[in-house]
């Protein structure tokens, strides 16, 4: 589904130049759950938009099914294929009634009435809104607003589905909602999803975990094989679930539990074993 070869990104102006990207290889399957975590200035944001083709890579390639994104004639069938999903819901929303928002993808795509019509009802059911299709945005909470946002890219009909940090504004309530969202579409849909966070116990229910610092992938595995490195995530700035960092801790104090704990589960299953 996406394919980073050899990807650098620099940013310049006549007073600086910066490097974001540096020689990134990456590859991510179809119907794969990654999820890329970084501290801030890391290069994570960088990474989505040169997937989307919003920025274009100073050196190397990304392609996005196969289709380079250097290629202008095919920049519209890349976002087609790969949707945008921001940090802000409010900077993705268009128009005054939810299903009016949604319709605006497929409406630009010169597509039948009948055809928008089902995949406005299509996409708003499978984000859970159906029934807020008649409401002005304003009167949704952060979390309704992020998944209209999210269905308006599904009614595009992508393949793929990139995320920038999109709960990072929402309280624990929105952010349930909208990562409950991701999963059911990664699950049910098949639908690639390139998840860019700053949460750890969201990056541990994708099916893998990518890391990156000063615009290299420094760990890429599954979120067991990335969290039981404790030591080389906290010397980047990163936490880790906190029964993670607790498994850890009881480790080094001479107890004999495993060292890629993840969820509260897994402890209680562990201590158990342990009694």
């Amino acid at each position: 589904m996406i394919k980073i070869q050899q990807v650098g990104y620099t940013y310049e102006t006549s007073e600086y130049k910066s490097i974001a990207i540096e020689m990134i290889d990456l590859h991510v399957e179809k119907g794969d759950f990654v999820a890329v975590i970084g501290h801030n200035g890391s290069g994570k944001s960088t990474l989505a938009k040169l997937i989307n083709g919003i920025l274009l890579p100073t050196e190397g390639n990304v392609f996005v099914a196969g289709m380079n994104t250097k290629d202008d004639k095919l920049i519209w069938e890349i976002r087609k294929t790969a949707g945008m999903v921001f940090q802000n819901p409010d900077n993705q929303i268009v128009a005054t009634v939810v299903e009016e928002d949604v319709a605006f993808g497929p409406e630009n795509l010169g597509l039948p009435q009948f055809m928008i019509r089902e995949r406005v009802d299509s996409a708003l059911a499978q984000v859970g809104m159906s029934e807020h299709m008649k409401k002005p945005p304003y009167l949704l909470s952060g979390g309704q607003k992020q998944r209209v946002a999210i269905a308006g890219i599904l009614a595009m009909k992508p393949d793929c589905i990139v995320l920038d940090e999109p709960t990072a504004m929402l309280d624990p309530v929105g952010r349930k909602e909208v990562m409950e969202t991701i999963e059911k579409l990664n699950r049910d849909e098949n639908i690639t999803v390139i998840h860019i966070t700053h949460f750890m116990e969201e990056a541990i229910k994708a099916k893998r975990v990518v890391v990156i610092e000063e615009g290299k992938v420094i760990i890429d595995g599954t979120p067991n094989e990335v969290f039981k490195e404790v030591a080389k995530l906290q010397d980047m700035g990163l936490d880790v679930p906190q029964v993670t960092l607790m498994a850890y801790h009881l480790r080094n104090s001479g107890i004999n539990i495993k060292e890629d704990i993840l969820t509260v589960e897994e402890m209680v299953e562990e201590i158990c074993q342990l009694l």
